[in-house]
């Protein structure tokens, strides 16, 4: 099929096709795949401006047009519909020449889990892998003013602050210090401790000054009611608040609007955008975010705004409606403006302007915004620089035949061949790929407590990793020296992937690279850039084993004791634990409560007892002989 442009007749008849409503069209090329995806209130007139307004294009979507070769649109009843829907066909289409936002976990987010029935909140840098209900605030470019700013919260508000309970029948220390209110006893009610959340999603909101007004009524209510220990612990909260807040104040006309101002730096690899979520005259929240830009032609105004414009839409996608401003101060005008400014208006309920100021107060806002993202874009490329340093010095000191861009380093961990595991960590680009991070527990027999074999455990490890080869790494990295390095190669000669895939050894105490058949190390500099990268790396699997083996032996020890109980095997351990949650709790557990357990009968219930109370045990058996020996 041939592009759209050198066949006028089928062009036109095209856009005859497309009808003057709203929705979302989707530009293919001779593939069928989509190349761009986009909305509009009369898709009719938009999609003609494409091959009509030629001369106003930007260089990059120019050049897209150039390959059109079919379009495709997709209807709907509003223009909030059609917003959402592209929002939701870019991210699963990922069109080239979109502009496509980086999910990098550069910048945390703040979790408030709604889905359960007393809400968790926690920091997290992974975004909606939790329940339906669950809501995320930021990300957040200072975090440590976020962990401050959730460590004092928590001193405000009684709240939830363990994931699981500590004791099984009693709430621990925080109760009775009035950090928590009793969630692990239920000493408070689903609606009362979500009622108390909700204050402090007040706080994320940046609704702190809503919030001290309400405290400031009930406050004042409780000591007209004679109340005065409650309203003493209202004021505490209150002026928790105003400390919370204070220095934070930004130097505006007009206090009394709430707005946002977004702004962004960019080079020709990637463009840095920052939020300000001003209320009240304060700054509450300063949000991230990063957008790929693949080639030099997103330079102009209009493509600035189209990347500002994306952020917005995703942004405002997920937060609640009392948390959208009165008034959004952009850099550059959006190529949506009016349809992004009603969609808002009609989730508010109030009208939301967006506008790009040009009196000198507004004006210095998005100033103070925009080199705050230029701060932004040049820590991200003295990164980047210092990431494309070490890879090609890396090249070059192995003799590489381009640079690696996906790294794989293995390591194992045991105490004297007990609870043997094994790591894998994966840098793509110099930088960490934890989705690609894979433990591996060592199914060797011959490797017990008291035997340990790292060879034989590595070789184990690369045989399961490189049976199937998925994701070719275009270099391995061995924790070790020349002897763990062999037992690999073996493997891999094995698997007759040995010329497929590059594999190095890194000793730990001189930071000596060994190549496989070679005796001597090759010649290095522990500090140049490419040694350094391979000690990252190296570190990075190091502390991934480790972790994970201390967990598995702590499982281990839990389970050590009740391992000795006749008849009571992993599974029903498991459940015991899960029950009771530690070895105490089963120990000074009565028969009865064991029994409740599912999967612990009568019988079992009071071998685990007389177990842990062999003195009881002794006595009941005692006695039961001396009764058996009388009636003889």
């Amino acid at each position: 099929m041939i592009p759209l442009l050198k066949d006028p007749d089928r062009l036109e008849r095209r856009l005859k096709e497309i009808p003057a409503e709203p929705g979302v069209y989707l530009m293919r090329d001779d593939r069928d795949s989509i190349l761009y995806v986009g909305k509009s209130k009369k898709l009719r007139s938009r999609v003609r401006s494409y091959f009509r307004d030629r001369h106003d294009l930007s260089p990059r979507i120019d050049l897209m047009v150039h390959q059109v070769c079919d379009i495709e649109f997709i209807v709907t009843d509003t223009e909030a519909e059609a917003l959402a829907l592209e929002d939701n066909l870019i991210k699963q289409h990922q069109p080239h020449f979109n502009i496509l936002l980086k999910d990098d976990k550069k910048y945390p987010y703040l979790c408030i889990t709604w889905s359960q029935e007393y809400p968790r909140i926690f920091i997290t840098r992974k975004r909606n892998l939790g329940k339906r209900g669950d809501r995320y605030y930021g990300p957040y470019v200072d975090t440590g003013l976020l962990r401050r700013t959730l460590h004092l919260v928590k001193r405000i508000f009684p709240l939830r602050q363990r994931p699981q309970p500590l004791f099984k029948d009693r709430p621990c220390l925080n109760y009775d210090i009035g950090r928590c209110p009793g969630v692990c006893q239920q000493l408070i009610s689903p609606e009362d401790y979500r009622q108390i959340v909700q204050k402090v999603a007040m706080v994320f909101q940046g609704r702190t000054g809503e919030l001290i007004d309400i405290l400031t009524q009930q406050m004042q209510k409780a000591a007209e009611e004679l109340k005065f220990e409650t309203a003493a612990k209202l004021r505490d909260r209150i002026e928790g608040l105003k400390a919370l807040s204070e220095g934070q104040k930004v130097s505006l006309p007009d206090d009394r609007v709430s707005r946002d101002a977004i702004a962004l730096a960019m080079d020709d690899r990637q463009a840095c955008v920052q939020l300000f979520q001003i209320r009240a005259g304060k700054l509450v929240g300063r949000l991230g975010f990063t957008a790929q830009v693949n080639n030099n032609a997103i330079d102009s105004e209009s493509d600035r705004g189209a990347i500002l414009q994306r952020v917005l839409e995703e942004h405002y996608q997920t937060v609640d409606n009392v948390e959208i401003p009165s008034e959004i101060a952009v850099q550059s005008d959006l190529p949506e403006s009016e349809m992004l400014a009603n969609w808002l208006s009609d989730r508010r309920g109030r009208k939301v302007e967006i506008v790009v100021p040009q009196r000198q107060s507004k004006a210095e806002l998005i100033s103070m915004v925009e080199r705050n993202a230029g701060y932004e874009l040049e820590r991200l490329k003295r990164l980047s620089d210092r990431n494309a340093r070490s890879m090609q010095d890396l090249a070059e000191l192995l003799d590489l035949p381009e640079l690696p861009h996906r790294l794989e380093c293995y390591d194992i961990s045991h105490v004297q061949g007990s609870d043997a595991v094994a790591s894998r960590v994966v840098f793509i680009e110099g930088m960490p790929a934890k989705q690609h991070y894979r433990h591996y527990k060592i199914k060797n027999p011959k490797v017990q407590a008291g035997h340990s074999d790292d060879f034989a455990s590595l070789a184990e490890v690369i045989r399961r990793r490189f049976k199937t080869l998925n994701d070719k790494p275009d270099l391995v990295v061995i924790d070790g020296g020349k002897g763990q390095l062999s037992a690999v190669v073996s493997v891999l000669r094995e698997l007759d992937l040995l010329e497929e895939i590059r594999v190095i050894s890194l000793a730990k105490q001189r930071e000596e690279i060994f190549l496989p058949g070679e005796s001597l190390p090759l010649e290095s500099d522990r500090e140049q850039p490419g040694v350094q990268l391979l000690r990252r790396l190296r570190d990075e699997a190091h502390r991934f084993a480790v972790t994970f083996h201390r967990n598995r032996r702590t499982q281990r020890m839990r389970r050590s004791r009740l391992d000795e109980i006749p008849g009571l095997g992993l599974h029903r351990q498991k459940q015991l634990l899960a029950h009771f949650r530690s070895i105490d709790y089963i120990r000074i557990a009565t028969p009865e409560q064991l029994a409740e357990v599912s999967g612990i009968g009568p019988q079992l219930a009071r071998q685990i007892y007389d177990y842990f109370h062999p003195a009881e045990a002794q006595a009941t058996h005692s006695a039961i002989a001396s009764k058996t020996g009388e009636s003889n």
